[in-house]
């Protein structure tokens, strides 16, 4: 136990059958279960965990006979851990990137109440750039600015990180079904957990890399999946937040926004167009794109610092 906390420990395995081990057996003695979920993998990963299990009784095995990709497999994982009356579950991957001396940091929060939910951030370190290879650093900083905008945590960064923490709590009002099955679970389990109110900190991890893993995401496929996704998470956060659950006027801001900055991008690009092209522009016409674009962009920018606002207090401390 950690400061008299059941610690369990979930482990989503996909073709890990070289890190498997590696990750299994630098466990802190203070955690009581490991849960690792081989999510059909077609090597020898469940093969390891088994022998690991021989000689580590806290190792538990969740084999899916179908892939089910890696939020299927968070999902079984914490689901096991509320069943079996787990305080905090601890997400860490197979791959052996996350350290586990950064584990107590994830903790500490949670045991103190001071939040719900903690994630790990690679990215305020000063190694972040240095280790992280630059096409990730990138496109995680993108999805990062649309997954604020889209959860409601504005404080939040990093967002594609898996190293995190969930409380009891949590675990018991989520709906830990329907966790998004594949790489855009970080961002849909954070939208969740806004939309239940829950406390969310960031907590400075190391990024380790080179140590033999293999990454799996195509970031250009994955960049246009989850940024379509945080499109309909964003819809999907203003209604059940903010229309079905309590109202706010927010609302109304974010939908005028968007029914005037939308017309004056598209009516502003028509006009320079033209312009290259085929001749003057009025100046009415152009007085009229800009006034579409600044008041939707206003609008917009007023309904961010509402949400701000409205949802300071989910800020972990």
């Amino acid at each position: 136990m950690y400061r008299e906390k059941k610690i369990g420990i979930v482990v989503p395995a996909f073709k890990e059958e070289t890190q498997i081990e590696r990750t299994l057996r630098t466990m802190p003695d203070y955690v009581d279960h490991i849960v690792v979920v081989d999510d059909s993998s077609p090597d020898r990963t469940s093969d390891v965990v088994h022998r690991v299990s021989e000689g580590d009784p806290r190792v538990h095995l969740i084999r899916h006979e179908v892939n089910r990709g890696v939020g299927g497999a968070i999902s079984s994982g914490y689901l096991w851990c509320r069943d079996h009356d787990i305080d905090i579950a601890v997400v860490m991957a197979g791959d052996g990137q996350m350290d586990p001396e950064d584990l107590p940091d994830l903790l500490d929060p949670v045991v103190e109440d001071r939040a719900d939910y903690t994630k790990g951030n690679r990215l305020v370190t000063g190694e972040a750039w240095r280790k992280i290879p630059r096409v990730r650093y990138l496109g995680n900083s993108a999805l990062t600015l649309l997954t604020k905008i889209a959860s409601g945590y504005w404080h939040v960064t990093d967002s594609q990180t898996g190293y995190t923490a969930l409380n009891k709590r949590a675990m018991k009002l989520l709906p830990l079904h329907d966790i998004y099955p594949r790489y855009g679970m970080p961002n849909d389990f954070l939208v969740t957990l806004n939309i239940y109110n829950m406390r969310v900190m960031d907590v400075p991890v190391k990024p380790v890399y080179g140590i033999g893993e293999q990454s799996k995401i195509r970031i250009r496929k994955v960049l246009f999946t989850i940024s379509t996704l945080l499109c309909r998470l964003f819809v999907k956060r203003m209604v059940q937040k903010y229309i079905i659950r309590d109202f706010h006027p927010l609302i109304f801001f974010y939908v005028f926004g968007a029914m005037l900055f939308v017309p004056g991008v598209l009516f502003g690009a028509y006009l320079f167009l033209y312009r290259a092209f085929a001749g003057d522009v009025k100046d009415t016409s152009a007085l009229f794109a800009v006034f579409l674009f600044v008041s939707g962009l206003q609008s917009l920018l007023f309904a961010m610092l509402y949400d701000m606002e409205a949802n300071r207090d989910l800020k972990g401390h």
